[in-house]
């Protein structure tokens, strides 16, 4: 387990290493600087330049870039000036996070319940309801999903509040606009997974002990059908917990989806990749933990060494 373990962090900080690198070559590579707007002289371009180090050669920049992450410096954002990147993320990250747990929550209880519902009535009813659940969820964009729900629940019935992210009312939309996709993909994948557990010979054996319909489906089914659901646990639930950029700016929630769009819009460089290099560590580190988990359950994936996800 412990190979397993050293094996699976040495490839996470080889992607953290890319990912910066990629990031970091990339931003440079976009034409023009923050600096260039008319509002601003040579003069003025070429000291806020120095100010932060965009007049070095861009290795030098790299180099002493790659070391300030190394100390959690993530540097200063230029719109907002002299304010850490840093200290935007870290006020900006717990509404994300907030919307994120709830929308993981509502997938994970919808999503895998109406999956397990439509496997047990296959070719029923509810089988056909997921089937519809997921085409709507897989087939509409999340951001058409949030304008037609604030349309209908909050302009034209006023059953909820059209934007803004401060009481429980407040976070219904968002939350059911972010989940939905997921929630079709759970419920697609533990339905096929069902009924893939439900053929095999264990399931079978269960059956023929006499066991009872609740027990085989719980404990044998069920619970082997959810190995599958980890394999995409980990890229899903990093998704989810640094929350939507589009539903954000939707329903207003001050978190980092606003941000986002501001550093583009803006040619934020240190923002934007601030952001851009937190977005892919929280998802490296998810993904690391849920390979961990995914081989404790599974003790022949670290056996053989492989993981999935």
């Amino acid at each position: 387990m412990l190979k397993y373990v050293i094996k699976r962090f040495i490839i996470s900080a080889l992607t953290i290493l890319v990912l910066c690198t990629v990031v970091f070559f990339a931003i440079k590579a976009i034409p023009g600087d923050p600096f260039s707007g008319p509002e601003y002289t040579e003069e003025m371009r070429a000291q806020l330049q120095a100010l932060y180090g965009f007049d070095k050669p861009v290795t030098e920049q790299y180099i002493a870039y790659m070391g300030n992450l190394l100390r959690g410096d993530l540097g200063i954002s230029v719109y907002y000036r002299g304010k850490p990147v840093a200290d935007i993320i870290s006020a900006a990250f717990p509404q994300s996070l907030d919307l994120g747990l709830r929308a993981l929550f509502t997938a994970t209880i919808v999503g895998v319940g109406l999956g397990i519902l439509a496997a047990l009535n296959r070719k029923k009813p509810l089988d056909y309801l997921s089937i519809v659940v997921a085409i709507i969820g897989i087939s509409i964009p999340s951001f058409v999903v949030a304008s037609l729900l604030q349309y209908t629940l909050a302009i034209v019935f006023p059953v909820f509040p059209v934007a803004r992210y401060t009481t429980f009312r407040h976070t219904i939309l968002p939350t059911i606009a972010l989940s939905l996709p997921t929630i079709a993909k759970f419920s697609r994948l533990m339905r096929t997974s069902m009924l893939e557990v439900a053929d095999s010979d264990f399931v079978k054996t269960a059956r023929s002990k006499g066991l009872r319909k609740h027990q085989v489906i719980f404990s044998h089914q069920v619970r082997n059908s959810l190995l599958p659901l980890l394999a995409v646990m980990g890229p899903t639930t990093a998704s989810l917990l640094m929350g939507s950029f589009v539903v954000e700016s939707i329903f207003a929630v001050p978190g980092l989806g606003n941000y986002f769009v501001e550093s583009i819009n803006t040619q934020d460089y240190s923002l934007i990749m601030g952001l851009t290099i937190f977005y892919g560590l929280f998802l490296v580190t998810v993904n690391f933990a849920i390979d961990i988990l995914y081989g404790v359950v599974d003790p022949r994936i670290r056996l053989g060494g492989k993981a999935n996800g």
